[in-house]
């Protein structure tokens, strides 16, 4: 049996490598998706004073860290039993809005639509960002640096960060917003607005215009149909920062909706010997292996996975653009090249719901903060921009850390990135035939869900290897301790 190996996988955040057997006719036999990488985030938490937990799970992701700040606040807000005012929950989803505007600008032009705008079969130096500026010219790579910068500047203002937010507290928020800050927010979110609308434009254009890439969206080996599940506000509607998490089954039918804290009732995780990640399902279905469709309990998540779960979208440009997605496609959409026109669709959403808080009377509130209460055991979730996230805290009667459990979009995904890997791969892998391009596809499986394997890896029996040099004040090295 033969191996191909793709070592590393390119534009995601983190490592991982994919390993496709070809059987002795030359197709493939099976594919794997390895995360060779181990982060230990859920052990060296423990002990940690509680309030330090927003500011250090935001290390955890260099990309995703405003998620995981609020997904750690919500968690001690319900540790703590304490409701944080409304204006503080408006400052959280505004900050969160921000941090989707960038980051779903970054995948888009940076790392996803490479493939699409320059072309899969491009040459591997053209299908980047360079390659984007170089086919849609300079205006427009102008355009991208200037909102993706505006999105990090509104983390900026109300995170203290641009990267590693610091204002969320248990109970609400650390500082007002002023004025100024206000209607600077305000000017970036309108521009942010006509920016999403301009990338949905040139979506439809390069894209939905080309039968060639429509076709590959809809082809089989693009095609999974699996349960979805995402966060929705009261209407059943998406909402990135709080709501009820919704799963609906391969037609679109709702098959559970449950809080934070009821999470454990619907989620497991199942094992396997080859990878640090694990991979997540429906308690009620089952664990059936690498298959989909009914019977298994594999999910997906991220902006696919919401627009699915969801009934629609909460402002009225981005609902505009989600009938027109469903009417193309059908709903649910199964295709997993969707989650980029799903992704563009959700920066219009991020832009117009950052609209409409920076203009929100309450939004200069002073009155952001509650009092915490006693320390117990609390369930944050949120929306990161790879799909839902969850953060599950134990304190003590002194409010250190006991215990915890986190879900991290990617590792909710990787079940289906796995099988959508093995897919692509058997759909265009035949008789041994291979070059850049097909491989590439292969790829592309893996990057439609914009995975952050840097985030999902958190546990592994056993040690790690160790060794520590001890050097005294003259910088000779005295001892050499190792594990």
């Amino acid at each position: 049996m033969k191996e191909i190996l793709i070592d590393p996988i390119t534009r995601l955040e983190g490592h991982g490598n994919i390993s496709i057997f070809l059987n002795d006719n030359g197709d493939v036999e099976n594919a794997y998706l390895k995360i060779p990488e181990l982060r230990g985030f859920e052990k060296f938490c423990i002990g940690r004073r509680a309030e330090l937990m927003p500011l250090l799970t935001t290390r955890i992701c260099g990309v995703c860290p405003v998620a995981h700040h609020f997904a750690s606040v919500k968690a001690l807000d319900q540790a703590f039993n304490v409701e944080p005012p409304s204006a503080a929950k408006k400052l959280r989803e505004l900050l969160n809005c921000g941090y989707f505007i960038y980051d779903h600008t970054l995948h888009f032009y940076y790392l996803g639509g490479p493939d699409f705008i320059v072309g899969p079969d491009a040459p591997p130096e053209k299908r980047n960002i360079l390659g984007v500026i170089e086919k849609a010219g300079l205006d427009v790579a102008k355009e991208v640096i200037k909102h993706r910068a505006y999105g990090q500047k509104i983390t900026a203002i109300l995170g203290g960060k641009a990267t590693h937010p610091v204002s969320g507290l248990p109970g609400g928020f650390s500082k007002a917003l002023s004025e100024d800050d206000r209607k600077e927010i305000q000017d970036m979110a309108e521009s942010s607005v006509k920016f999403a609308q301009f990338s949905l434009k040139l979506f439809h254009d390069l894209v939905l215009g080309n039968s060639a890439y429509l076709d590959m969206i809809k082809s089989d080996a693009y095609t999974m149909n699996t349960y979805y599940m995402g966060t929705v506000d009261n209407q059943n509607k998406v909402n990135f920062y709080d709501g009820k998490v919704r799963v609906v089954d391969p037609a679109a039918k709702e098959f559970v909706k449950f809080e934070a804290k009821n999470y454990l009732n619907h989620l497991a995780e199942h094992v396997e010997s080859w990878t640090y990640s694990k991979f997540p399902y429906l308690k009620k279905i089952g664990w059936n292996g690498f298959s989909y469709g009914a019977d298994n309990g594999v999910y997906r998540v991220g902006p696919l996975g919401r627009l699915n779960a969801a009934d629609g979208m909460a402002t009225p440009l981005a609902q505009a653009e989600y009938e027109v997605m469903f009417k193309t496609l059908g709903k649910p959409v199964h295709g997993t090249l969707a989650f980029h026109w799903a992704r563009l669709i959700e920066l219009l959403y991020a832009a117009e719901r950052a609209v409409q808080l920076a203009t929100d009377p309450e939004i200069t509130s002073t009155n952001i903060r509650n009092q915490p209460g006693e320390p117990g055991q609390g369930v944050g979730i949120v929306e990161a921009a790879r799909g839902t996230l969850i953060h599950d805290y134990t304190l003590d009667k002194d409010a250190l850390v006991k215990d915890v459990n986190m879900i991290v979009a990617t590792t909710n995904n990787y079940p289906a990135i796995c099988m959508s890997i093995r897919d692509a791969a058997k759909g265009l892998i035949k008789g041994g035939k291979c070059d850049q391009g097909i491989l590439n596809k292969v790829e592309m499986a893996f990057r439609a869900y914009d995975p952050c394997f840097g985030c999902a890896t958190h546990f592994a029996v056993g040690q790690m290897p160790l060794t520590v040099n001890v050097y005294d004040s003259n910088k000779q090295r005295i001892q050499t301790l190792q594990r």
